[in-house]
């Protein structure tokens, strides 16, 4: 921060509008679009096409692919976590070179991206914790028994966490030896699959898991670096090919199953323990993001739109963090009226959706007031 620079210019920069005006030319807007579609479709998954109910006095939430023929295909789009990773790699990558530019070190660079990543995160864990333990000294069963769902965003930020913190690393290992490093990472997650679901070695699970992250937010770094980029429409339509075969070989001809979400009662998941197919899927996604890349960037350019992703942006982590206590306690509001959780996708289950697209955002909307502080710069 300029230190001339007066309380009013510097109030002013920290607005949205204040953002927008500031946006670099050289900024790729698609990177933060993306941040901000991806998170709101795993919120809105979670909201409308998940199956909540009660199974064994606690929340369970499967989806219901396996009761629509063909819906597995349109996880294949809206499975969105490989992309956030990709654009979390172009950021991570960016806010690297600028550290190494500047003279950061280290400590500097993951200070700074753990702050925006862990203040929300950390707030959304004590709040609860503090609301379970108060629940429990009423005579209430603890959260955990019943709710574990609340916590479903942890798994992914932990997964996240983890590349951030690789990033010194991967950053430099990128630099030096750039498509080795991608090759390794595919044929590590190639041994620890075929170890696991060809010779039951189920310890290799959280190790491919890792590995197709890494090589999720790997792939982003050439993205960044502006190679992919350079190659144009070709280069774009040879990842769109690669990671769309690939996904048909391993589907059709492999011991994956043809959705990218978990389906209950299937023996394998793609997502956990993270398979090959979650890695070929990133492929496709960055080949499909390159080949609209310049329609959306035009796009991007129009003032109400930017500001609209600008705002989205800046309170992203707490929407992600609390969507699914919003989602829990309209639960509860639902219940209070007398109406009773579907187990089944039935037509009344379907006729409901928008009210858990309405009832949960009202609620979301709250949180967000009261919590977006522990986020906001």
């Amino acid at each position: 921060m300029n230190p001339r620079a007066s309380p009013s210019s510097t109030q002013d920069k920290l607005t949205v509008d204040g953002l927008v005006d500031a946006t670099p030319v050289h900024r790729d807007r698609v990177v933060d679009l993306l941040r901000a579609v991806s998170l709101a479709v795993v919120v809105l998954w979670h909201w409308v096409f998940s199956i909540l109910h009660w199974r064994d006095g606690a929340l369970t939430m499967p989806n219901p692919i396996d009761d629509i023929p063909g819906a597995w295909a349109a996880t294949w789009l809206l499975q969105v976590m490989p992309l956030f990773f990709l654009v979390g790699g172009y950021a991570n990558l960016a806010g690297w070179q600028a550290a190494v530019r500047s003279g950061d070190g280290t400590p500097t660079f993951l200070a700074r991206r753990f702050g925006r990543l862990l203040r929300p995160t950390a707030a959304y864990v004590a709040i609860w914790t503090v609301f379970d333990l108060a629940w429990q000294a009423g005579g209430g069963r603890s959260v955990l028994d019943w709710g574990m769902v609340v916590f479903i965003p942890l798994w992914f930020l932990g997964a996240y966490a983890g590349v951030v913190a690789l990033v010194p690393l991967t950053a430099r290992l990128h630099t030096a030896h750039r498509g080795a490093v991608v090759v390794g990472l595919g044929l590590g997650i190639a041994a620890a699959d075929t170890a696991r679901l060809g010779f039951g070695v189920d310890a290799v699970g959280l190790v491919g898991s890792a590995l197709v992250w890494v090589l999720c937010h790997q792939l982003g770094y050439w993205w960044r670096d502006g190679s992919l980029v350079a190659g144009g429409r070709r280069t774009a339509g040879a990842l769109v090919v690669t990671g769309l075969g690939t996904l048909v070989l391993l589907t059709q001809l492999g011991p994956f199953p043809r959705s990218m979400v978990a389906v209950d009662g299937e023996r394998v998941s793609n997502m956990f323990p993270t398979t090959a197919c979650i890695a070929a899927l990133a492929v496709l996604q960055l080949g499909v993001v390159l080949l609209v890349r310049p329609s959306l960037d035009a796009w991007l350019q129009r003032r109400s739109v930017w500001r609209g992703v600008v705002a989205a942006n800046g309170v992203a982590m707490t929407v992600f963090c609390w969507h699914m206590t919003a989602l829990v306690a309209f639960v509860g509001l639902y219940q209070s009226t007398g109406l009773t959780l579907s187990a089944e996708p039935t037509a009344g289950w379907w006729a409901t959706r928008p009210l858990w697209l309405l009832g949960p955002g009202a609620l979301l909307a709250l949180l967000v007031m009261a919590f977006a502080r522990f986020e906001e710069r």
